[in-house]
């Protein structure tokens, strides 16, 4: 049996794909979260990378292996000085093979360096890698320090950062060659200290690594006699670099698996209520099906439905609390454009029913006097059409034409002077003494400035006049007055009417309510002119209220009308 539910959401997402709507991610790794990840382990990756660039700590090393270096020649030169040198048949100080070969194999003993001694002709008078045995010279070669078996990934991040470091040693350091008979004229380092100069070098080998080299002059009381010349393969700097990377590259793991799982938790409190309040937003855009029973029934626009993280305290919070209050407000909007639909249908029947009545009878209707009386009916009834036709069109309007204008500061005392006198001028020119008269009491003073709409603000007083004027007797007057308290400007009319029924003074304001003075021809008002009145004093951030003015005995002596209006400084 296929769930209904689950039948409707597959059509209405294959709907979707059809319209080319987005359908909200479900996906476990949203965008957002492999952005967050990808923006926190890339920063982190940038300074472990520059960490593991270790260039200005291997140059330290260096210089302090060289300073080292550089203190052994110094020793073992003055040592050769006063131990290795001879005096020839012209009475000069030589330096004798035999006994520096002695003192350099004894030097190179306890150092572990390669030590080298060249003349001032630069012949190599010494060398510690030639052993000399009853059965000739030995050489010794040095070997590479054994490898040891390493984890895969720390042997390959290795790999990598030496051949980054060989691409630059390389270009730094010049590679060493060493010829089968050496001399000391193919050292720069020999050359220099020939001249007297406490020299220092260094070699890049081909299998990597480096050679460290230094050289001092063999002095015997001031007099240059030859050169001595250190070197040593670079073991502890290889060493040294590799247990600080490997180091570096521990703390990496633990830094980089805490900031992989921190990301994961800041994503998943940005993007899961991001993508439920997405799925909700959905909901409320194309209705929201449950099963009930037999019966599927739409909770569209329910509040509800959009999750509530107002407790989080953050801008999701703030998210989720304006998308309630945006579709609560949504929700008003349309339940009140639906009742407005409904009352506008009930209205426009009313002269339907009478006029298709009217219709209908005139067909059968002979007489005369009879038929005039039924096109009277007729031609009430359309004119009560058109009148409720134009009042349901401008108040359909409304909000769109507020929406739209643009507002400005406007004076309500010059305003209701020229509205008041428009009423006085209007009653002179119909020659028309009798009736209800309109003034404005006391003379407008202050700050009566208010921000809106103009032309919107006239048809309110317009509204609450013709109003009065409807329902005051003929010798009566209506009291306009309007005046400026606490930053509000309260407009009052009142009339000497026979009030308003105290259970209708909020009704009043409802759409197509009328309650008419019994004189009044049926059917002349449409019962919209009190609500287009208080949706624009609302619209302008106001309020408008109706109640009974009562004279010192507790009668009902007329209705007054309020209309307050916040002020502009």
């Amino acid at each position: 049996m296929t769930d209904r539910r689950t039948g409707w959401a597959g059509k209405r997402e294959d709907l979707h794909r059809r319209k080319g709507d987005k359908v909200p991610r479900a996906a476990l790794l949203s965008p957002l979260m492999l952005r967050i990840l990808a923006v926190n382990v890339l920063a982190l990756a940038i300074l472990v990378g520059s960490l593991l660039y270790l260039g200005r700590y291997q140059e330290r090393l260096i210089g302090a292996e060289l300073d080292a270096l550089l203190l052994e020649a110094r020793l073992s030169a003055s040592a050769l000085g006063e131990g290795a040198v001879v005096v020839d048949e012209d009475d000069r100080n030589i330096l004798s093979p035999l006994l520096s070969r002695l003192m350099i194999r004894r030097l190179a003993e306890a150092t572990g360096n390669r030590t080298r001694l060249f003349d001032l002709d630069d012949t190599l008078l010494a060398d510690s890698r030639i052993l000399l045995e009853h059965s000739g010279k030995i050489q010794v070669e040095e070997l590479p320090p054994p490898t040891t078996k390493k984890f895969w990934l720390a042997d390959q991040t290795m790999h990598l950062f030496d051949w980054i470091d060989g691409l630059v040693e390389r270009r730094s350091y010049p590679l060493y060659q060493e010829e089968k008979i050496q001399r000391g004229d193919q050292y720069d380092v020999v050359r220099r200290a020939l001249a007297g100069e406490r020299a220092t070098q260094v070699w890049s080998l081909e299998r990597g690594g480096l050679v460290l080299a230094v050289a001092v002059p063999v002095q015997r009381y001031k007099q240059v006699l030859g050169t001595v010349m250190l070197s040593r393969f670079d073991t502890k700097i290889d060493t040294a670099l590799r247990d600080v990377r490997m180091d570096i590259l521990k703390i990496f793991g633990i830094t980089l698996l805490i900031t992989v799982l921190l990301s994961l938790y800041l994503a998943r409190a940005i993007a899961r209520p991001l993508r439920m309040l997405a799925l909700a937003a959905e909901k409320v855009r194309h209705g929201q099906m449950e099963v009930v029973g037999l019966v599927g029934t739409a909770s569209l626009l329910n509040r509800d439905i959009i999750p509530d993280f107002s407790k989080r305290r953050d801008e999701i919070g703030d998210l989720s609390a304006s998308l309630r209050a945006m579709t609560a407000a949504l929700a008003q909007r349309i339940g009140a454009i639906e009742n407005f639909a409904a009352d506008v249908a009930h209205e426009i029947k009313n002269p339907l029913t009478s006029l298709r009545s009217a219709v209908e009878t005139a067909e059968l209707v002979h007489d005369p006097v009879m038929q005039r009386r039924l096109m009277l009916v007729i031609r009430d009834d359309v004119a009560r059409l058109d009148r409720l036709i134009s009042d349901i069109s401008n108040a359909s309007r409304l909000d769109a034409e507020l929406g739209r204008a643009e507002v400005a500061p406007v004076d309500i005392g010059r305003m209701l002077a020229t509205l008041v006198g428009f009423y006085s001028v209007a009653k002179d020119a119909q020659d028309r003494p009798a009736g209800p008269s309109v003034e404005l009491m006391p003379v407008p003073t202050g700050n009566l400035m208010v921000l809106g709409v103009e032309v919107r603000l006239v048809q309110v007083l317009q509204n609450l006049i013709a109003n009065a004027l409807s329902f005051s007797p003929t010798d009566g007057r209506v009291v306009v007055t309007v005046r400026c308290e606490d930053d509000v400007v309260n407009i009052v009319v009142e009339d000497n009417g026979t009030g308003i029924p105290e259970n209708k003074l909020d009704a009043i304001f409802d759409r197509f309510y009328s309650e008419r003075p019994k004189s009044e021809k049926f059917g002349t008002h449409s019962g919209l002119g009190l609500s287009i009145s208080k949706q624009i004093v609302a619209a302008h951030r106001g309020k408008i209220w109706a109640e009974n003015r009562r004279d010192e005995s507790g009668q009902v002596i007329g209705a007054r009308f309020v209309v307050q209006l916040p002020s502009v400084v």
